[in-house]
């Protein structure tokens, strides 16, 4: 099983650590010196164990390159991408009100599609992977997919309610392949609080015994506290339950519209924990990144969908067109059209128009809402 990674990213090379946000960047030359030494059988260099040592703690001295390092060979295909998302599944076992997809239903790939796509993008040199949904955790075919992406040299991030961290196979997926991040999803620190949100009676129960089981595990967890008009006079217990746990967390408060212009999402939001302090400086949506829906349509973003093209009937190939389609959508037009305060603009266009389809106050996107 490797320690760590050593990947092609972009016109770079990189040595990374699943669960460990330090990373290196190394010269061609020493890309290719461990390239060499793991296809000969040959020992770690001490420069790399020395740098090892310093941004992982991790001992590697004079340990085979090939028994603690995935190197990556560099992509043989026509385009190339360093990170992607992926829907497994937009089913999901809670009834969030708050959720940007519409509709959540039960469907997607069979497994050899889905095994066909993690290849795919393998060979396309994408590092950094993201699995949603939905809840990916129960989708049936979760457990080889994750495999083959992190078996793959994938840094995969897990996003989930936590509500399947406690069960037994799930964890053991996770120990024996460890992911770089499990990201959970708080909606309350009480069952009454979660319910609310989620519409699901279980949902603080099965997350917080989740969390406390994945804590257990020494699993690389980061929460993500959702802040609504539900659980708000909770913030506190919800720090606090985290902090217990000795988990990292952000929080998040600016709810959106669904991805298809449905505003009945906003009903959840709570004044006063709107994001308005990040300015948009622009994005690589469609030109380093994409995301692929449950079909296999892969769109610049979760949020810019229009003309998707399909990895699984085109080949990678396809990929080729989605930087044109992703600035298209990033023009402003509509509302936004020669707009003079778009240097101090919150959100990309993409969103903004999710917004201007759902009717959402102005104040809630737009710095004229100030």
């Amino acid at each position: 099983m490797f320690e760590a990674i050593v990947s092609p990213q972009e016109e770079q090379f990189v040595a990374v650590r699943p669960g460990n946000p330090a990373a290196m960047q190394l010269p061609s030359a020493f890309y290719a010196a461990l390239a060499d030494l793991s296809d000969e059988g040959g020992i770690v260099p001490d420069w790399f164990a020395d740098a090892a040592a310093s941004a992982w703690a991790l001992d590697l001295r004079q340990r085979p390159v090939r028994d603690v390092l995935m190197v990556r060979p560099p992509s043989t295909l026509p385009v190339t991408y360093c990170r992607a998302s992926w829907e497994i599944n937009l089913g999901c076992n809670f009834s969030c009100e708050h959720c940007y997809l519409e509709t959540r239903p039960f469907a997607g790939l069979d497994l050899d599609g889905k095994l066909r796509l993690i290849n795919m993008l393998a060979e396309m040199g994408v590092l950094w992977f993201q699995i949603t949904g939905g809840e990916p955790l129960i989708d049936p075919h979760f457990a080889e997919p994750y495999r083959a992406a992190h078996d793959a040299g994938m840094m995969v991030e897990i996003l989930t309610n936590g509500s399947r961290l406690a069960r037994p196979e799930i964890l053991d997926i996770f120990r024996t392949s460890r992911p770089h991040k499990i990201t959970v999803s708080m909606y309350g620190a009480s069952a009454e609080t979660a319910y609310a949100l989620t519409k699901t009676k279980s949902a603080f129960k099965n997350t917080y015994a989740g969390l406390v089981a994945a804590a257990e595990a020494e699993l690389p967890v980061e929460v993500t506290i959702i802040i609504t008009k539900h659980n708000i006079e909770e913030l506190g217990e919800m720090r606090a339950l985290v902090r217990d746990l000795g988990f990292p967390f952000k929080e998040f408060g600016s709810i959106s519209p669904t991805y298809t212009g449905n505003g009945s999402t906003l009903d959840s939001q709570t004044p006063g924990y709107l994001d308005k302090s990040a300015i948009f400086q622009g994005c690589p949506a469609g030109h380093t990144s994409f995301h692929v829906d449950p079909h296999g349509n892969a769109t610049m973003c979760k949020v810019g969908r229009e003309n998707p093209l399909n990895l699984i009937t085109e080949g990678p190939e396809a990929l080729l067109r989605l930087p044109g389609i992703a600035d298209a959508q990033m023009l402003r037009t509509g509302g936004c059209s020669g707009c003079k305060l778009s240097s101090t603009c919150r959100v990309c266009r993409p969103m903004a128009k999710v917004y201007q389809a759902a009717k959402a106050p102005l104040s809630y996107y737009c710095q004229h809402g100030n």
